[in-house]
């Protein structure tokens, strides 16, 4: 395979990407020619690009209502906000991003394939993305961080009974056992593991789902309790 070449999509791509199928072709270009050498992707994940990247990403929006507000934490190479904006552009999407570079990588992506998407330079735990960014519906995450700093992090930023959709490998259920208490105090409740994509997808996306209590949760919301009594 060329270097500015990317591999070829599995015909399953088109059930999933449905409409969205060109553009998801020129993305997945896009990071096989800058991707590697902008520290996005590594070198090896090039061929496996479709499969552990952008259809693995895509799916997750079976899990996301039509026309949802969608906050993408720790975007980076656009996975997997890109790959949902792209399959399902019904969602507003707003990718997050800390990191300039890549910041800038997204702002090209997002004005190469002409997607109506945002993109946010900041942390989702800063107190100016929760003042600026809370009320989504849907947050998602991929390889951030641990579930419970992911959930401290992302909770605030939802609406009550808001959902954070983040992707998981196949340790999901020992770390979400692991971080139930941590999940709780950050105000999530009904966390548990699913599975995206098992009707299309060899191996199906692995997912955690923590919908947002109506209340607070954490040290904070605890503090502004007493204090309103």
């Amino acid at each position: 395979m060329a270097d500015t070449e990317a591999p070829a999509a599995p015909p399953v791509a088109s059930d999933v990407f449905g409409s969205g199928m060109e553009l998801a072709d020129r993305y997945a270009r896009l990071l096989v020619q800058h991707g590697v050498e902008r520290g996005l992707i590594g070198p090896r994940e090039t061929d496996r690009l479709w499969e552990r990247h952008l259809l693995n990403s895509a799916v997750v929006g079976e899990r996301i209502p039509h026309g949802a507000s969608v906050l993408d934490i720790g975007s980076g190479a656009g996975l997997p906000g890109v790959a949902l904006a792209i399959a399902r552009p019904d969602l507003d999407v707003v990718l997050v991003e800390p990191m300039a570079r890549r910041v800038l990588w997204l702002e090209e992506v997002i004005h190469n394939l002409g997607l109506s998407v945002t993109v946010m330079r900041g942390r989702a735990e800063t107190r100016e993305m929760r003042d600026g960014l809370s009320g989504a519906a849907i947050v998602t995450a991929r390889a951030v961080a641990p579930l419970g700093r992911l959930a401290e992090w992302c909770l605030p930023l939802l609406r009550p009974h808001g959902q954070l959709v983040a992707m998981k490998g196949e340790s999901a259920a020992e770390e979400l056992e692991r971080d139930a208490r941590q999940i709780e105090r950050a105000g999530g409740v009904d966390a548990r593991v699913e599975q995206c994509g098992v009707a299309v997808l060899e191996v199906p996306t692995t997912v955690v789902v923590i919908d947002r209590s109506d209340r607070r949760g954490g040290n904070d919301g605890r503090r502004r309790a007493r204090k309103d009594r």
